[in-house]
């Protein structure tokens, strides 16, 4: 038992003893092996695409969500209440100014203006016989003054029965077409009873907003470009409004646009997608979006020197959808980096594939 101790302790001390002299020649050979992979990862150039800057125009555009809305529209309601004794139009018609639309019940309104016409007619005719009595000197001027004031009222009492007969009638205030009734022969109806909807169509106007920081770019007659929503024709519109007030809310400045063509595939209400064409810069510098980093105090590009990456503070303005407008930072001429930005450090070695 003491002899296969002893045989243990023996082996266990031998390999320990081997284990000492093997493994730092192991270690020492495999961090001679990274180092070495290190240096020639150090010295191989990584190859990158990269932009050259030059003056280009900056067509300044600015992209924003609109509506679309009618030349003209009212929801024809009644002035007053009462019952629908006539429909006189048709769904989705097209009518004139002044047509008749929507006739209210007025019988009542109609027996107090007989009554009314006939108080003026006796009066009328009372009048002009105390007038020859007054010119003759057989009443008085008074008495024949009291007629004369009689006659008056009495022909406004008519007028004001005649002007509620006239509300009884609801007109078209404009040419344009008619949409859906929401009520039908026999409804009463009151003032905020909504009867249809008359639109003008004649031209239609876009409704949209952009940020204040372009309130004093913009101006009357600027041109605009918008889409529907899922299609590609662009239709085309001008300023002819501008809100004189931010919206304080969402910072925003109102403006409404007319389309000169009167397109019929356009409908009031419809979302759009607004491109406005605000004025251009001839010399504006425009690098790729993917070029900018981002950083705490601005935003920077890595630039190409004799194949050596070095880092460059930039100031940025307006953004396309693929570029972004240098202020400050780079002149013409520059190489600016465009791929691989991850990988950039300053001071490394890199090589030029392609540019774009």
């Amino acid at each position: 038992m003491n002899k296969k101790f002893k045989s243990l302790v023996i082996g266990l001390a031998i390999l320990a003893i081997l284990l000492i002299i093997i493994l730092p020649k192991i270690f020492s050979s495999g961090s001679e092996n990274i180092a070495g992979n290190n240096s020639a990862g150090m010295n191989q150039s990584i190859p990158v695409i990269a932009h050259i800057v030059s003056y280009e125009r900056l067509g300044n555009n600015v992209y924003t969500t609109g509506t679309i809305l009618a030349n003209e529209e009212v929801e024809l309601r009644s002035e007053i209440a009462g019952k629908v004794i006539q429909i006189l139009f048709k769904e989705g018609a097209y009518v004139h100014k002044g047509d008749l639309l929507v006739k209210i019940n007025d019988a009542d309104l109609q027996a107090q203006l007989r009554k009314a016409e006939s108080k003026v007619k006796l009066i009328q005719d009372r009048e002009a016989r105390q007038k020859q009595l007054a010119q003759n000197q057989m009443i008085s001027q008074e008495d024949y003054e009291s007629t004369l004031n009689d006659l008056e009222s009495s022909k406004a009492e008519y007028d004001l029965i005649k002007a509620q007969i006239d509300k009884t009638e609801i007109r078209a205030p404009f040419n344009g077409v008619i949409g859906l009734r929401e009520v039908s022969e026999g409804s009463f109806v009151t003032t905020n009873t909504v009867i249809a909807r008359l639109q003008n169509l004649s031209n239609l106007k876009v409704d949209f907003a952009i940020p204040q920081k372009y309130s004093s770019m913009v101006r009357i007659g600027d041109e605009l470009t918008f889409k529907l929503s899922g299609k590609d024709f662009q239709y085309k519109a001008k300023v002819y409004a501008i809100e004189p007030k931010i919206e304080s809310s969402t910072r925003t400045l109102r403006l409404r646009a007319i389309c000169s063509t009167n397109y019929k595939d356009l409908f009031p209400g419809a979302f759009v997608n607004v491109e406005l064409n605000l004025k251009e810069t001839e010399d504006a510098i425009l690098i790729p979006t993917v070029a900018v980093v981002p950083e705490l105090k601005g935003q920077s590009v890595f630039l190409y020197k004799g194949g050596i990456v070095n880092s460059q503070k930039v100031e940025i303005g307006l953004r396309e959808e693929q570029f972004v407008q240098i202020l400050s930072g780079l002149t013409e001429g520059d190489t600016v980096i465009t791929s691989g930005i991850l990988q950039m450090r300053p001071g490394i070695k890199v090589k030029l594939t392609d540019f774009n």
